[in-house]
């Protein structure tokens, strides 16, 4: 294990395969956290703002189109999974009954994953997809941390309504907050409950998870 880590060691993150199969996945040992949303919800950009990579997670006008875990590796034992993202692409109904059914039991069966970063854009928050990733977590023991992006987009009030909002409807173990790619609001409240899940020392004594604003 590290004893001890930079302030953002997922600087260090690097693209190491991507999974169509559970099967084709790195081993399931040591701490995996997935990165979950909606296709154009910002996920991609969240994930470089993260690891402060321009193009690490590849982001596009056309999102969704591809339909693979991305697995990135942060060092010998810890692992970025960006999974599938739905919402606008247009894809065949029996690929997307594919991935639902391959989520499902990535969920249920991958014991390394120890967290799930859901990702909403918070103008268009908790739609169906949202919903069923909170309940698969809420299902199999999963902490989940909401990642409202493009808090840019709206003012203070609106956006403190919109994260209250969602945090009175949460499961157990979920907790959410506001960000913003752009401006790196957020930023470092979100690196903080990556390190506590990773298992990295906490920086400053006070916990690393929160539902803080």
């Amino acid at each position: 294990m590290t004893s001890k880590a930079p302030s953002n060691p997922f600087r260090q993150a690097e693209y190491t395969l991507a999974a169509h199969h559970l099967h084709q996945l790195p081993p399931d040992t040591g701490w995996e956290v997935a990165i979950a949303g909606r296709s154009n919800a910002g996920k991609s950009s969240a994930l470089n703002v993260l690891t402060g990579q321009k193009s690490l997670a590849r982001t596009s006008k056309t999102p969704g189109r591809t339909q693979q875990i991305v697995i990135f590796r942060v060092d010998d034992d810890r692992r970025i999974a960006d999974l599938p993202g739905y919402g606008y692409a247009k894809v065949p109904q029996d690929l997307t009954a594919h991935w639902q059914q391959v989520m499902q039991d990535y969920f249920e069966t991958r014991e390394s994953l120890r967290g799930v970063v859901l990702v909403m854009d918070i103008r268009h928050p908790m739609k169906p997809f949202d919903q069923m990733m909170l309940e698969w977590c809420a299902a199999t023991g999963l902490p989940c941390h909401v990642l409202m992006t493009k808090a840019d987009k709206l003012k203070r009030g609106p956006a403190q309504s919109a994260l209250l909002g969602v945090r009175k409807i949460l499961p157990e173990g979920a907790s959410a907050q506001v960000f913003s790619s752009k401006s790196r609001v957020g930023l470092d409240q979100w690196l903080a409950v990556m390190r506590d899940w990773y298992g990295y020392p906490d920086l400053d004594g006070s916990g690393g998870r929160s539902g803080a604003d």
